[in-house]
């Protein structure tokens, strides 16, 4: 492991000690430039593409202001390059956000809101975004020595599926846009195994746990043990880079770096609350992109489809709801949205609005808890029975004995500039009744306006997915041993 030092940091608050304070129409430096010449005599090549995506993460990095850990070949992407402070996933599960991200469309547009509820072939017109990237003579590459994962909840036709399995199959001088996942930051049997081969450990006692776990030593191991999978991940981005430069491609490629969801800790993935849907985004571009840029401007994981299909030259479908944020043109958003739904077994819905200082979300099943039994999560997640114990003797302080509740609250509000781990709900504060206002009726608009397909019945032939041999073991495991939590 490379060596770095060692830093401390304040927690994801909405900093502004940026090293440069722009928004994100000036970053690009001359991206108009490529696309306006590629009709020109002697078109300069197309700019190959690497999106590489770490499951279940958030932004714990270094240069994301995390202590404990260290993510030099991150970290230096993020310094060559543009650092996104408040990127979102359109949902807090893999599947349902790999739809929106793979056709740059809100999950719950398309009907691919219910995780791993297959719906067959994508709505007329919508098509994934290696179709146009094909058009525009792209070799699409799944994998290139990691992860092959992609986990859509949509049937892709023959000739949009990806081409192979790294780029190195493409014709010579082919431009090539190269889909790599890093799945050792997904919660596995490999995680101790990471954590005792690696040869600096991160220290438990170093760690710096959200203000709504307690400190426990079994909640310090597990935090710890995540943070070790982050460097284990940076190890492999420096890989995927080092390889890049010796095959004399880095120059012309666009690096995206980010995550498929939030961190998989308890109120992270799964959830709405930022832990779930706030992810790292870093976009590194020689020549092309501003170094040492950082910005808060909102900015969705279907802008991302967007911006890739803008750099690589393609003309952006009309029905897209993504779009592209680097040009000249780029408009910020004001808002981005984010939506649970179906995990498996366990029904729940819940919609999220963020604005750029307030975040508003809704949940039409408050009778299903926060804490509420769900198999996967019993078999993946270790602190679970040690928080519901620690509940039980009432070890817990009312902000971490908040997702212990036997209701979820039908409305929250949460102020992200003054509390960005979102430990007060401020939904019933008549100061704030106005912004509460304000952003229910404009997540309701957002409902309307995409046709939200959670507003109707779930098909039966998607209810059926949930009975799988997978889900059925689990169910079963854990009814001969665990212990019961709030139904």
């Amino acid at each position: 492991m490379i060596d770095a030092p060692r830093c401390h940091v304040s927690p994801p608050a909405l900093r502004d000690d940026f090293m440069t304070q722009l928004r994100l129409a000036p970053v690009l430096l001359s991206l108009t430039l490529l696309v306006a010449s590629a009709s020109a005599a002697d078109p300069p090549p197309k700019p190959n593409i690497v999106w590489i995506m770490a499951e279940d993460i958030g932004p714990d990095l270094g240069c994301y202001g995390t202590p404990a850990l260290q993510t030099p070949n991150i970290d230096k992407l993020a310094a060559s390059g543009l650092q996104l402070e408040r990127a979102y996933c359109t949902a807090p599960i893999c599947s349902t956000n790999r739809s929106a991200m793979m056709t740059g469309m809100h999950q719950t547009t398309i009907g691919a809101h219910h995780h791993r509820s297959q719906i067959g072939k994508l709505p007329e017109p919508i098509k994934p975004i290696t179709h146009y990237l094909k058009e525009q003579g792209y070799y699409c590459a799944i994998g290139c020595g990691y992860g092959k994962k992609t986990d859509f909840n949509f049937t892709i036709d023959k000739a949009d599926q990806f081409d192979g399995n790294d780029w190195k199959l493409r014709q010579p001088g082919q431009p090539f846009f190269a889909h790599i996942q890093l799945g050792v930051t997904h919660r596995g049997g490999w995680w101790n195994k990471t954590r005792q081969e690696s040869s600096d450990p991160v220290d438990p006692a170093k760690v710096e746990l959200p203000p709504y776990l307690p400190d426990h030593p079994a909640i310090r191991l597990d935090w710890a043990t995540y943070l070790d999978q982050m460097e284990k991940a940076d190890e492999q981005v420096g890989e995927i880079v080092a390889r890049l430069e010796k095959e004399g491609l880095i120059d012309n490629t666009l690096i995206i770096f980010i995550g498929d969801n939030g961190r998989c800790v308890f109120r992270g993935k799964g959830f709405v609350f930022e832990d779930g849907i706030r992810i790292p985004a870093i976009f590194s571009w020689p020549g092309k992109i501003q170094p040492g840029t950082k910005s808060d401007e909102l900015v969705s994981v279907i802008d991302m489809s967007a911006e890739v299909l803008a750099v690589a030259g393609a003309k952006i479908p009309g029905y897209m709801e993504g779009r592209p944020f680097l040009e000249e043109e780029a408009k910020p958003r004001e808002y981005v949205f984010a939506a649970r739904d179906r995990w498996d077994e366990v029904y729940d819905k819940s919609r999220a609005i963020v604005g750029k200082r307030y975040k508003f979300i809704r949940n039409d099943m408050p009778e299903v808890p926060y804490f509420t039994t769900h198999a996967y999560e019993e078999k993946v997640r270790p602190i679970r029975p040690v928080l519901w114990q620690l509940y039980q003797e009432g070890k817990m302080n009312e902000v971490q004995a908040y997702l212990m509740q036997p209701q979820k609250p039908k409305e929250e509000l949460y102020d992200l500039e003054a509390d960005p781990w979102e430990t007060k709900n401020l939904i019933d504060d008549p100061k704030l009744a106005a912004e509460a206002d304000k952003l229910r009726k404009a997540l309701h608009q957002w409902e309307e306006e995409t046709d939200d397909q959670g507003r109707y019945p779930e098909p039966d032939s998607h209810v059926a997915k949930q009975q799988r041999q997978e889900i059925a073991e689990r169910l079963k495991n854990l009814k001969e041993g665990t212990a019961k939590y709030p139904q």
